[in-house]
């Protein structure tokens, strides 16, 4: 027999459920217990999708992720697995195998250790909406120390966690998800009135690509001849120390057109500029 066993405590020792991912953190975990050679997760679509298919009816599934492509990719909105349930997996190198239920059929998504073999630029395009930027902004001298010791120093005391960073000596621009307290936010402006300025932008969105970083030069030429033949503005730019992602902070109502329109580059092959091009003109300038 197979048990279905999401069920937990919470604190006070009250049984619950596990919340969001809980059936598939225990896939995992059990698999990973008993050394399994596959682990596979059920779900209403045929595996990993390109993007959200909500937003663009042509998303196609993924042949191969890495563990780590599939972890950014649940961090920054990817509905399919949660975060948390590929830990298991990774600790103990089990593959994953994503499959649709009304489709068995289907191959599905593989998740394991390598990415897959396949020669692409972009591995899957997804993205956060309802994002609060801070840009705070040192009132000290160049070359004070602390500044930022001091920033993080209140994000831990008012316990907001910071998705995306971009940060210089005497700046840093952050982005908080809706899920953080609206009056905690407040109250770590207030704190800092006497050492930044600090300036909020409400209903902004991350735009995050799952790349191949080592090629971000063809990346980032693509993208920014997309989002200039568009007219769509980037706030800010922010690589990942995972070397696998690639994130735009874009005002909300230019998502849908940002993500149609790269993956018609990416995935499509009806890229609205030469792709080809902006390669070889990064090539020419030596990047």
């Amino acid at each position: 027999a197979l048990p279905i066993c999401f069920i937990g405590h919470d604190p006070n020792g009250k049984i619950t459920t596990l919340g969001r991912g809980g059936s598939d953190l225990t896939a995992t975990a059990l698999g990973a217990s008993l050394c399994l050679d596959e682990i596979q997760v059920w779900k209403d679509v045929d595996g990993i999708l390109s993007t959200d298919p909500r937003v663009v009816p042509q998303a196609v599934a993924l042949d191969q992720v890495s563990f780590e492509e599939a972890s950014e990719l649940a961090y920054f909105g990817a509905q399919v697995l949660h975060p948390i349930a590929m830990q298991p997996a990774m600790k103990y190198n089990v593959p994953v195998r994503v499959k649709n239920s009304y489709n068995p059929m289907a191959v599905g998504t593989l998740i394991k250790q390598e990415k897959s073999t396949s020669n692409r630029l972009v591995t899957a395009i997804t993205y956060k909406k309802g994002i609060t930027v801070l840009d705070i902004e040192s009132t000290q001298m160049l070359g004070a120390y602390g500044f930022l010791a001091r920033v993080f120093s209140e994000f831990e005391k008012h316990k907001l966690s910071v998705d995306v960073l971009a940060s210089s000596e005497v700046s840093v621009s952050l982005t908080l998800d809706k899920k953080q307290n609206n009056n905690e936010i407040k109250n770590l402006i207030d704190d800092l009135v006497g050492v930044a300025d600090i300036t909020r932008k409400d209903n902004m969105s991350i735009l995050t690509l799952i790349a191949d970083v080592d090629r971000s030069s063809e990346v980032l030429a693509t993208v920014f001849r997309v989002f200039a033949s568009r007219k769509i503005g980037v706030e800010m730019l922010s690589q990942g120390a995972s070397k696998v992602n690639i994130s735009f902070i874009l005002k909300s109502d230019q998502l849908e057109e940002a993500i149609l329109h790269l993956h018609s580059c990416f995935f499509e092959e009806q890229c609205a500029v030469n792709m080809e091009s902006a390669t070889e003109e990064k090539e020419e300038v030596g990047i």
